[in-house]
Formats: structure tokens, C-alpha cells, sequence
């Protein structure tokens, strides 16, 4: 009986925020790239993961297709750990949604005014849809409070002390 009190006891190790951070970086980038994958599926937008990824500097057969849109989102999943990781860097003290915010629209900006050149498959931001640019600013700003909330949350349940509401004194 004492030895299965000490196996409930025992707690697993816990996780790194870092670690946290950066497993969350690849969940937001496969849910939401996934998710834009959806709204290109259904006409809500002109632009998949695939025409960052591939349409721009491949124009074969393949990356029209299913494959193409899921090699894209796992590049995408990829390359958002390096977003998590800049954001644990710089505002996992912060609480809010306005940090993810801030965050989403860097990185609209980055990706559609900044680096437009680098995507020639992309048409520039004034000639896309409304529809377009509002599905994409709405994906891309569920994805920075995504990773704005997840990161802070783990952030301060990590550096908070824990509430021990346990019988014994």
C-alpha cells in the first residue's frame, strides 16, 4: 500500500518551456497551414502554403497537388518553430492577446509586403481579393495568438509557484 502511495506520488519530469515552445511552434504552423490548405480547397483564398513553398520556384505537375499542399505545410510546421522560438525570446513574460497580435502582423507584413519579390506565384497585396487578404489576415492572426497564448500560458504556469492544497503540514 506505502509503495502505490509513492508511485501516485511521483510526478512525471517536467518539460522545458523551451521545448514547449518549440513543439507548439510546430503544432501552430501544421493547424493553421492545414487550415489555409482548407480555405484554398474551398476558394476562400487564392494562396496555399504550396505557392509560397513550391509554386513559386517549381512549376511542376506535382505541387498543384494534394502532395504538394501537405510537403508545404510540413515545411510551413518547420519553419514555425523558428517563429516560437523568436517569440519565446522576445514576449513569453507578456500576457494577452496583443503580443500574438503584434506578432501576426509582422509577419504578414514580412511575408507579403517584405519578401513579395521572393514569390512570384504570389500576387503582390494590392491585386489580391478581398477575400483573399481577409481569410489570409484572419489565419494568420489565429496563428500569432496561437502561439502568443500557448507560450505565455506555459511561460507562467512553469514560473509560478505551484499551489499545494494537499492535507499535509
Amino acid at each position: 500500500m506505502a509503495d502505490k502511495q509513492k508511485e501516485q506520488n511521483k510526478k512525471e519530469p517536467a518539460q522545458s518551456v523551451l521545448s514547449k515552445s518549440l513543439l507548439i511552434g510546430f503544432v501552430a504552423g501544421s493547424l493553421w497551414g492545414g487550415l489555409g490548405v482548407v480555405a484554398y480547397y474551398f476558394h476562400f483564398t487564392e494562396v496555399s502554403a504550396a505557392s509560397f513553398v513550391f509554386r513559386s520556384f517549381w512549376q511542376t505537375e506535382w505541387t498543384g497537388s494534394l502532395l504538394g499542399e501537405v510537403l508545404a505545410v510540413l515545411v510551413v510546421a518547420i519553419l514555425s518553430i523558428v517563429t516560437a522560438l523568436l517569440y519565446y525570446m522576445l514576449f513569453k513574460s507578456k500576457n494577452g492577446m496583443w503580443p500574438g497580435v503584434i506578432l501576426a502582423a509582422v509577419l504578414f507584413l514580412l511575408i507579403f509586403v517584405v519578401l513579395d519579390p521572393l514569390f512570384p506565384a504570389i500576387p503582390s497585396l494590392t491585386k489580391l481579393s478581398s477575400d483573399t487578404l481577409v481569410t489570409t489576415a484572419c489565419l494568420y492572426l489565429l496563428y500569432g495568438v496561437f502561439i502568443g497564448y500557448s507560450i505565455s500560458y506555459e511561460f507562467h504556469q512553469f514560473n509560478e509557484p505551484a499551489n499545494d492544497y494537499s492535507n499535509e503540514s
